[in-house]
């Protein structure tokens, strides 16, 4: 998700991977550092004799299999994302996926937590993308992406009627709107987006102009509010819910929807959780007490 997509599966996926290369070397840096002097800290004697002894092959066996140090929570993300947006190229030619192709092209030296880096672009191409990564036939390692355009109906309630896999980008708006005390900046906005592989200046694979359809498309549908904030330099703009929003889910559907993306319980978030309980009071009032009279 950090390059422009193209209609060339392998090359797109190549190029994205170089792009993001670059950025990654920063955050590896500081791992491979921790990898080279592991070996003599971490082995505790024996390693320390073995490498008095043989120290030739010690250090083929450094360089065939790496010590690796915990990653941090931004370096997982740019990986997620690399993923994601592996997958979603592939899926153009609708030729399976082979997990192969994804250690080689994408996974690298993340390979030792392989399965929780699927697990979490699985998620995330659901919830985001309306895609399922399916594996074709059980103990194949290939896997195709499937559309989710109809959910499931345990999630119909918690993402709401979805018509086109752009529902998904909106839930997250929405729960980024409502996490943030209902109003956040536009910058906020596209720092998150980001880490999912979503720019404002590039052109989408599944939402295609980000920035229009956020700024545009869902505001003329009323899903949002858009307008600038006051005496700011340079010029920046704030997002609340709009109209439709609010007639349309509710605050605690957008916070099931948050807490189902992170695998967490609603009332993880005490502050919002009350706030969504509250205007569930609110909706249910008129139904029980019947039409409010007139003043």
């Amino acid at each position: 998700m950090l390059q422009k997509p193209r209609s060339r599966g392998r090359s797109s996926a190549q190029a994205e991977k170089d792009r993001d290369g670059s950025r990654d070397k920063d955050a590896r840096a500081p791992r491979g550092g921790v990898a080279d002097e592991a070996p003599s800290t971490s082995r505790g004697p024996g390693g320390s004799q073995e490498a008095l002894g043989t120290s030739s092959q010690g250090a083929r066996r450094a360089q065939a299999a790496p010590t690796v140090g915990p990653r941090t929570q931004k370096q997982l993300e740019l990986k997620v994302a690399e993923l994601v947006q592996f997958l979603l190229i592939k899926d153009q030619r609708k030729i399976p996926i082979k997990r192969t192709d994804i250690l080689k092209h994408v996974i690298g030296d993340y390979k030792d937590i392989f399965p929780d880096l699927l697990k979490l672009a699985s998620e995330r191409l659901q919830y985001v993308f309306g895609y399922k990564l399916v594996e074709l036939e059980p103990k194949s390692n290939t896997y195709i992406l499937i559309n989710t355009l109809e959910p499931v109906e345990e999630d119909a309630e918690v993402r709401g009627d979805q018509g086109t896999p752009t529902t998904g980008l909106l839930m997250i708006v929405l729960g980024l709107i409502f996490m943030k005390g209902n109003t956040i900046k536009e910058t906020e906005v596209w720092d998150f987006l980001r880490r999912l592989g979503v720019y404002p200046t590039k052109k989408h694979l599944i939402f295609g102009d980000p920035k229009k359809l956020i700024t545009e498309d869902f505001v003329r549908q009323r899903y949002l509010e858009y307008r600038r904030i006051p005496h700011t330099d340079p010029v920046d703009y704030e997002f609340q819910w709009g109209p439709r929003t609010n007639l349309e889910t509710s605050k605690m559907k957008v916070l099931k929807f948050v807490a189902k993306v992170h695998n967490q319980d609603p009332k993880d978030w005490p502050a919002q959780y009350c706030e969504a309980l509250a205007d569930e009071e609110k909706r249910a009032r008129p139904e029980s007490s019947g039409p409010a009279p007139s003043s």
